[in-house]
């Protein structure tokens, strides 16, 4: 892996997302762990690059963003095996990276993947749940059936890898 300006980067950050899928990781050599995410979004805020990412507090990753200052954002290619096991099993129950053939390595203070084609490494700026009373299109209210709305994560850019 090779560190590049996040500006450097000419991806599609939606489309990478939204259809490439993204595997959200925290912790250290002590304890890590990862999901699969298709929701967040990158640009600039307070003068800073940053990352957006949310995570319900059901998830067992949500504990590693809460304990934390840093977090990953992976992203594979056309590898989906990684996120059907990321995407469907829990860390609580099984070693999603031995599962997922994934080899965790540990930089800035989070875990990252060798096998990412592209890393983006945050460091945590701003953190708040989201709130149904501020959702102007009330539609969107269906995503929460459960009302377990999800806590947002902002995070400085602070580092871009990219494989060789």
């Amino acid at each position: 892996m090779r560190e590049i300006s996040i500006k450097e980067l000419n991806e599609n950050m939606i489309k990478l997302i939204a259809d490439e899928w993204m595997l959200v990781g925290a912790g250290n050599e002590q304890g890590f762990n990862m999901m699969t995410a298709s929701w967040g979004g990158m640009g600039e805020m307070w003068g800073k690059d940053v990352a957006v990412t949310v995570i319900r507090p059901q998830r067992y990753t949500y504990r590693f963003l809460e304990q934390n200052e840093t977090f990953s954002l992976s992203f594979f290619g056309d590898n989906r095996a990684v996120h059907a096991v990321c995407g469907k099993q829990s860390g609580r129950n099984i070693d999603k990276a031995a599962a997922a053939g994934l080899t965790p390595s540990f930089t800035d203070g989070t875990v990252v993947f060798n096998e990412a084609r592209l890393t983006v490494i945050c460091r945590k700026i701003y953190v708040n749940d989201i709130d149904p009373d501020a959702f102007v299109d009330r539609s969107l209210l269906g995503n929460y059936p459960d009302g377990d709305y999800h806590r947002a994560y902002v995070g400085e850019i602070v580092k871009v890898l990219v494989s060789e």
